[in-house]
């Protein structure tokens, strides 16, 4: 069976190999569910990877099988799985546990084991291939009437998980209830976070660098959002405009940017970081000193967020749910640049980086 790999460490590896095909019997005590991937997306992830800004091949392999984002339909189960049958549409969670106790009661995704295993990323194979094989524990429905979104399952994902993370934090408060949002980055996390928090009544501003974004702006729009472009309006200007926000999530990819909205979060704000940023980058002329008064006086909060588990992602079904029914039309819009098959592995990977107006890279496989 033909897969996309890289081999870990090498830069633009990215290659079509040859893998075994999985069976369902792969997977112990009866828990396999085989499916046909119909859709993987790819995200900046995947071009970092074949980078070589990280990424692990599985113990006792040379390649990394890539895909993280993955839309499918169940083939086959095995004799033990209860809730999944032949012809759902499904997902797949990304984490898989560690050994720590936090992994033990399904929390792998904020396990604080050294090691984390995540597949198409690091030390297990991912999902770029015609048929993968996974627990049932990791396997999510998709409703049927979502399968147009299916492919944008484990991004938003990662949004929902932020917002709830997010809350959570805040109960530290007793009282929290968010009036106004920045969002920074207009890819496929900012814009989904735009969605959930419109969804949540916030007034949010998206922002990011580009001037006139097109289409970004139009989804941003189309949620009852507003985009602002930092070129035109800097970060700073705007919260003379409109106020600090009481709830930030950075979604850029940039460190600098993540640090920068350190200097504007209101009183009793929250600040999430979700961008995993594989550079040497530091910052010289951080006002640090300002920052952490401000920090310390005004009872602020940074949290990191990274892929979520299986509950997050049964949450994002429902954002994605609702805001279809919400805003008609809009969600889908992402969807810019399905690619046919990964034959190519260096048109993927060139529309990944190269072509500024993709916002959804997809391959049907």
């Amino acid at each position: 069976m033909k897969a996309l790999a890289v081999t870990p460490g090498v830069p633009d590896s990215a290659y079509v190999a040859d893998i075994r095909e999985p069976l369902v019997t792969d997977i112990p005590d009866g828990r396999g569910v085989l499916v046909r991937t119909i859709q993987v997306g790819v995200d900046a992830t995947d071009a970092e990877i074949n980078e070589a800004l990280y990424g692990r091949a599985p113990v006792g392999d040379r390649h990394l099988v890539l895909g993280h984002e993955v839309f499918g339909i169940v083939e086959e189960v095995g004799p033990n799985v209860r809730d999944i049958k032949p012809g759902d549409y499904v997902t797949c969670t990304v984490r898989r546990p560690g050994p720590t106790l936090f992994d033990n009661i399904g929390r792998n995704d904020i396990t604080s084991h050294h090691e984390y295993y995540e597949r198409g990323i690091n030390l297990l194979h991912g999902f770029m291939t015609k048929r993968f094989v996974d627990d049932a524990e990791f396997i999510v429905k998709v409703p049927a009437g979502l399968k147009h979104l299916g492919v944008l399952a484990e991004p938003a994902s990662v949004c929902a998980k932020a917002i709830e993370q997010a809350y959570l934090a805040q109960q530290r408060l007793q009282v929290w209830k968010p009036k106004l949002a920045f969002v920074t980055g207009a890819g496929q996390i900012g814009l989904l976070t735009t969605m959930m928090l419109r969804l949540r009544g916030l007034e949010v501003y998206t922002v990011a660098r580009t001037p006139d974004p097109g289409l970004k702006e139009e989804i941003i729009k189309g949620y009852g959002a507003e985009y602002v472009s930092t070129k035109k309006v800097p970060m700073a200007k705007l919260v003379e405009r409109v106020g600090r926000p009481d709830l930030i999530v950075e979604a850029t990819g940039s460190s600098q940017v993540a640090f920068e909205c350190m200097e504007h979060l209101n009183l009793n704000g929250a600040l999430v970081w979700t961008s995993v940023t594989g550079g040497q980058k530091s910052l010289s002329n951080f006002p640090s000193d300002k920052v952490n008064l401000e920090w310390v006086l005004g009872n602020k909060l940074l949290v990191g967020s990274v892929n979520g588990n299986r509950n997050h992602f049964a949450s994002a079904m429902s954002d994605l749910a609702l805001g279809d029914v919400t805003f008609p039309g809009v969600t889908e819009k992402l969807l810019t640049h399905p690619i046919d098959g990964f034959n190519d592995p260096k048109e993927i990977m060139h529309e990944l980086t190269e072509n500024k107006s993709a916002i959804k890279v997809f391959v049907n496989i």
